[in-house]
């Protein structure tokens, strides 16, 4: 049965639209958790717009389930990453224009900066992901370079059009089979939602959806824990 990773950095997006100390994102987490979330995930960006280290320090401390950081893989997060532990790293691209991650990482173009970051961090008992585009050459790399999971980029089967979603439907479900036959586990994320969500928690093979915008906005109508129960529920039931 797929699990749900609730990504919380919105609710430090709020936070830091006033600069205050409320929303607490590790408060957040804790809703998340009790309401049956199976992990918790953040992005700690470099221009540090919405998750701080004091809030990875703490949910690394305070977590009951497991923290998966989002990062770049840059020598500064895989130091900070060496401190915290979390149980995964996803290595995944950022620019700072962005809005949120716009693509795939290219494990191909960086496969020799990735290789000995990638074996500091599992040296340290850290799992890691790369973030890729459901594509056969990027798994290919990802597996050469030992990743111990993929998270397959959703963005492209969320913005298609209905007649579009058929076709990157079917290149997620090709990843999925092409990752489990290299030995890669499989998780995905990216603009999944309550409408979209389903056809992809059908497939087999994928062990973890990470999802946030779509909670956290559901969050501030109904509440964390209501959000996080139905988003659960259709991960879960999807089959």
């Amino acid at each position: 049965m797929p699990q749900l990773g609730v990504n919380i950095d919105h609710v430090a997006t709020l936070r830091q639209a006033r600069g205050g100390q409320e929303p607490d994102p590790v408060t957040a987490a804790a809703f998340a958790e009790l309401a049956g979330a199976d992990g918790i995930t953040v992005h700690l960006r470099e221009d540090r717009r919405h998750i701080q280290d004091r809030d990875v320090m703490l949910l690394r401390r305070t977590l009951q389930t497991r923290l998966n950081l989002e990062m770049a893989a840059t020598e500064e997060m895989v130091g900070i990453a060496l401190k915290v532990v979390p149980a995964t790293v996803t290595l995944v691209p950022e620019r700072r224009q962005e809005l949120t991650t716009e693509g795939g990482l290219d494990v191909l173009r960086h496969r020799q900066a990735l290789r000995p970051q990638i074996e500091l961090l599992q040296q340290a008992g850290i799992q890691v992901s790369l973030f890729v585009d459901p594509d056969l050459e990027q798994i290919k790399a990802s597996a050469r370079l030992k990743a111990d999971y993929i998270e397959i980029h959703t963005g492209a089967y969320c913005e298609a059009s209905a007649r579009g979603q058929a076709a990157e439907l079917a290149k997620i479900e090709q990843a999925v089979a092409a990752a489990g036959k290299f030995g890669l586990g499989v998780n995905a994320g990216h603009g999944l939602n309550y409408q979209n969500v389903r056809p992809v928690a059908r497939l087999k093979g994928i062990e973890e959806f990470n999802i946030g915008h779509s909670i956290i906005c559901r969050a501030v109508m109904v509440g964390m824990d209501r959000a996080v129960r139905e988003m659960a529920a259709l991960v879960r039931g999807a089959a």
